[in-house]
């Protein structure tokens, strides 16, 4: 790939093409409209391009059906290791786990607090 148009454009290919794709970046128009819109946005000897919202929107619905050219470009346009996708669960599952070490933690200072605070006697 040359530019990001180019990791674009296969983008959209692999999401069902610019007529799938037209209307999710262009909902205020009709589905023919933002299908040419879309396209003119892509073609690089045109003035109209995609906005970075409209970009990563295609590069997020792309990475949602297993489809990472666009990640990649970037990544090797920009001289750093392909990036390795997280899959939402094991998202989640990380923070589980970072969280109960953390209600861990706080549960052991709690406990070093209440050891450390000095004993109080009543005066008679």
């Amino acid at each position: 790939m040359d530019s990001m148009n180019e990791a674009l454009i296969e983008c959209v290919k692999a999401l069902g093409g610019s007529k799938a794709v037209g209307p999710d970046l262009f909902p205020d128009l009709s589905p023919d409209a933002a299908q040419r819109k879309l396209l003119d946005c892509l073609n690089e000897d045109r003035p109209q391009q995609l906005n970075p919202a409209q970009a990563v929107l295609i590069l997020r619905k792309a990475r949602e059906i297993g489809c990472h050219i666009g990640m990649e470009f970037l990544a090797d346009h920009l001289s750093y290791s392909r990036p390795v996708p997280i899959e939402p669960e094991d998202e989640r599952a990380k923070l589980q786990r970072e969280y109960i070490e953390a209600a861990r933690a706080m549960a052991k200072l709690a406990e070093r607090i209440e050891k450390s605070a000095p004993i109080v006697r009543a005066v008679a």
